[in-house]
């Protein structure tokens, strides 16, 4: 990946919808150029997805937790591919320590959290749980 490659992703991140005919004039390079790029990118497997980032007055509606997940070892597939099928399960990470998982949920009400919360507690190889729901965002890049 070169400069241009990485002025291009930074572009992207920005506002992915911004057409290339505007990301080329801003890069200085041709319209092909850009998309070229941005296909090689894909290809490549540095760009996975163009995603729809929502709106403050949307997201302040939502509540949301952050889920440790302790995991049946033998299980771990198991687990994973049912946090999977949990729509309101926006990101996992596995991670060190007494717990072997992060799941970061959001639900539209608190009532719809604890359901969440039940459920993904229930699901088939998690052995334990511990929930945070976040008060307030600081910062979100």
């Amino acid at each position: 990946m070169d400069s241009l490659d990485k002025r291009l992703i930074a572009l992207l991140g920005e506002n992915c919808r911004t057409p290339t005919s505007a990301i080329s004039r801003r890069l200085g390079v041709s319209r092909s150029t850009v998309q070229s790029r941005i296909d090689r990118l894909i290809q490549r497997g540095l760009i996975e997805r163009f995603t729809v980032e929502l709106g403050t007055e949307y997201e302040s509606r939502l509540v949301k937790a952050h889920v440790l997940v302790k995991v049946d070892q033998a299980q771990t597939r198991i687990a994973h591919e049912g946090l999977r099928r949990i729509s309101q399960v926006t990101a996992v990470y596995a991670i060190s320590g007494e717990y072997d998982l992060i799941a970061v949920v959001a639900a539209e009400s608190t009532v719809e959290l604890n359901r969440l919360l039940d459920n993904v507690a229930s699901l088939e190889g998690i052995t334990r749980t511990n929930s945070s729901v976040v008060l307030e965002t600081i910062l979100n890049r």
